[in-house]
């Protein structure tokens, strides 16, 4: 072979996080692998190759497009909308009023209210915003986290008010708050009595609303705020050890509520990083939950992930190319077998997805699950050479994670000494430093540009939103029984300052047609509000 036929296109090649790439992978990569103890079969422990023993043969992913905006009204219109080209579960977007627990007439709320998703201010919207769809027939997740237990009693209202049990209804809240201070920031209250609201919801749906998924550990925002993969592995499941541990500490069962435990993951790029990373999740997981937590219900050691792709891939120029960033993730979301999955629409770089591209983004899935073959057959990247010493690698870097931040004092200690956010923000500047040097290529941004004018339509807020949630928060206000409101908050101040469950008192405080603001200002008082402090 001459030298020609030698030569590579670069001298190192690496996945989008960095990590080097050989140029071959053979039986050596894989030499240490037991099938038993680190694949299994599907549905078998450790679950690596899948949690179902029949995965898409027996039922497809679930197809839960995030969505939101404007009124609740609005939002329902697109709700239904999405329901009738064949979504399979709803996923709703808050604004960030209410997603930092502000009134739409709070100051605060100013030039916000319905902009980044859908405004909810009390159980009136809520009923508004899921009128005409059964809740018994539908499963919703709610991406909201230091206001969950309020969105999630005014969900639990609405079902009953529909004439469904809150045993029926089923759905996901997000609910962690521990990403809040490590990446999105969207946090209220410290952390501490955050996690004593989160395992209130632990202890009360597991008696409750048995079908609800109380928590989604969220590893995608981490990924958004610019972590590798391994990073993003990391310090998802060290959060969900967290949560687990601090279940306990309440005095719960761990297998009261770890069944109920779920995951959210970003699907990037990378296709083979992002399989190798979903499969890692899975294996790290059922044998801590096996070995560390002594968790005896299979259930409990099962790590079920909603995933959606990576909005920070997606690019303003050139934005029909994100129909294809979009369609790789997805694939990697299904290779790496997630439970449902969200396809990020190709106008987001630039605004909320219109109704067009949010149908092109649906149907992105629907192509994959009924035209690509790729259903047909469980995990067909298991025992791919690459594939399993990827998926090891990332198990074992993740593991090195693990023990940096137990000697740090555990996560919320870390998060107060910054490690998370700086090992991200390290981890975002030298992706940023690849991308501007032409070392990683971004089809649009720093090769194969054009000129072009934007030619998508794109969705407007009404700027008449505003005023007419305020008018329907303020009507709510004037025509509820205030002194039963003013009770309900009596008992929920009450409540906070001691050790009672605080969900039957916010649900009977939401039921009264208390604000959410009202609610939070109620927490506000009682718990404090977090500060971060500067990391340099």
């Amino acid at each position: 072979m001459d030298r020609d036929e030698k030569r590579e296109r670069r001298e190192v090649f690496m996945t989008v996080s960095g990590a080097p790439i050989k140029r071959k992978y053979g039986p050596e990569d894989v030499a240490d692998l037991d099938y038993q103890r680190d694949l299994g079969d599907p549905g078998c422990y450790p679950y690596t190759r899948g949690i179902h023993e029949t995965m898409y043969r027996g039922r497809v992913w679930t197809m839960r497009q995030f969505a939101g905006f404007g009124t609740a009204e609005q939002s329902n219109e697109r709700y239904k909308y999405l329901l009738e080209q064949g979504q399979t579960g709803l996923s709703v977007a808050f604004d960030m009023p209410t997603i930092m627990g502000y009134d739409s007439d709070h100051p605060r709320a100013d030039g916000e209210v319905g902009k980044l998703g859908v405004a909810v201010d009390s159980l009136a919207d809520m009923e508004i915003l899921f009128d005409g769809i059964p809740l018994d027939k539908v499963t919703t997740s709610m991406t909201i986290n230091a206001p969950a237990a309020i969105l999630l009693a005014m969900y639990i209202a609405v079902a009953e008010k529909q004439g469904v049990s809150p045993r029926d209804i089923g759905g996901t809240i997000q609910n962690d708050i521990l990403k809040e201070y490590i990446a999105q920031k969207s946090y209220i209250f410290p952390p501490r009595p955050s996690l004593r609201l989160i395992t209130d919801i632990f202890a009360y749906c597991a008696e409750h609303v048995p079908r609800w998924n109380t928590i989604s550990i969220s590893g995608y925002h981490i990924r958004e705020a610019g972590s590798t993969a391994v990073q993003e592995l990391a310090f998802t499941l060290a959060n969900g050890m967290a949560y687990v541990q601090a279940g306990i500490d309440a005095g719960l069962d761990v297998d009261s509520f770890a069944p109920r435990l779920s995951f959210f993951f970003n699907a990037h790029n990378d296709l083979f990083e992002e399989v190798a990373k979903f499969r890692a999740a899975r294996r790290i997981w059922a044998r801590v939950m096996r070995e560390r937590f002594g968790a005896q219900n299979p259930r409990s050691w099962l790590l079920r992930f909603h995933t959606q792709t990576a909005g920070c891939s997606l690019t303003a120029q050139q934005p029909e190319v994100n129909i294809i960033r979009t369609t790789i993730q997805a694939l990697a979301g299904v290779l790496g077998g997630t439970q449902s999955l969200h396809t990020n629409s190709m106008d987001e770089a630039w605004a909320l997805p219109s109704a067009d591209a949010v149908r092109i983004a649906l149907r992105t899935q629907q192509v994959l699950a009924e035209e690509s073959g790729v259903a047909n057959t469980i995990d067909p990247l298991g025992g791919s050479y690459f594939v399993e010493a990827l998926t090891d690698r990332m198990e074992r870097e993740a593991q090195e994670y693990f023990d940096r931040i137990e000697r740090l004092g555990g996560v919320v200690a870390a998060i107060e000494a910054g490690f998370q956010q700086r090992e991200i923000a390290d981890a975002a500047y030298r992706y940023q430093k690849r991308v501007e040097s032409g070392e990683y290529t971004v089809v649009g941004v720093n090769k194969y540009l054009i000129e072009e004018e934007l030619k998508i339509p794109l969705l407007r807020i009404d700027p008449d939103v505003q005023a007419r949630q305020i008018e329907r928060t303020r009507r709510v206000r004037r025509e509820r029984d205030e002194v039963e409101v003013r009770r309900c908050l009596r008992d929920l101040e009450e409540g906070a300052r001691g050790d009672a469950n605080l969900m039957p008192l916010i649900l009977a405080a939401v039921k009264a047609y208390a604000t959410l603001g009202e609610i939070v200002d109620v927490f506000r008082t009682v718990f404090g509000e977090y500060r971060e402090r500067a990391i340099f």
